[in-house]
């Protein structure tokens, strides 16, 4: 990146940490793989960095072509971040690095974020374990949508229009039955939270234990 330390070395683990090396880089990009923040979103879920080490941080990764800035349509028409195409293909490497830095002792009291959260989710997703369904999850009041389909999870931020069932801070809440006979009832019920998805929902994310 113009201006910033490289590690001068042909290496390609090396040129990617010359983008994505710097403190809170590769945090920043957590913050926003599941869809577009405003700064002072991201700064909620970055608690301690300090806003002068954020703008310089997304002006890196702006320099680097890993997140770029857009402006919501009106009557919003505020400043958002997002993650470029190459900054999204990042998100198998955040999900290894969440699973070999989940085997690493926790020395903090300090809450994970509701990115983290859902990206813990996605770690700990068991496709043997999985039934097809879409899933709405409120964590502290920011909805995602988790579809699992065919041994494979998504996640987004917004929630789900008609979703198999909503999660929110533990308590989960279906849709209205059908009338009695419908095969549609039938079918929702089968529409509960694999265990692996249960398990990483319950994570304790905070010094007080809550849970989403």
């Amino acid at each position: 990146m113009p201006g910033t330390r490289s590690y001068d070395d042909p290496c390609g683990i090396a040129r990617a940490l010359d983008g994505v090396g710097d403190r809170w880089a590769i945090l920043v990009i957590r913050e926003l793989i599941f869809g577009p923040k405003r700064f002072l979103q991201l700064r909620s879920g970055l608690r301690s960095v300090s806003p002068n080490v954020l703008s310089q941080r997304l002006r890196d990764l702006e320099d680097a072509g890993i997140v770029r800035r857009g402006v919501l349509d009106p009557p919003a028409s505020v400043a958002v971040y997002e993650l470029t195409e190459r900054g999204r293909a990042l998100e198998p490497v955040l999900l290894e690095l969440g699973r070999w830095g989940s085997r690493q002792p926790i020395t903090t009291s300090s809450e994970m974020s509701a990115d983290a959260l859902l990206l813990a989710l996605k770690t700990a997703f068991d496709p043997a374990a999985a039934a097809d369904a879409t899933f709405a999850i409120d964590v502290d009041g920011g909805w995602f949508t988790v579809i699992v389909s065919a041994g494979e999870v998504q996640v987004t931020r917004g929630r789900a229009a008609q979703p198999a069932v909503t999660r929110s801070r533990g308590t989960r809440h279906r849709r209205p039955r059908p009338a009695h006979g419908s095969s549609r009832r039938r079918s929702a019920r089968r529409h509960t939270l694999p265990p692996a998805a249960t398990s990483a929902i319950r994570l304790r994310y905070g010094s007080a234990g809550r849970r989403c």
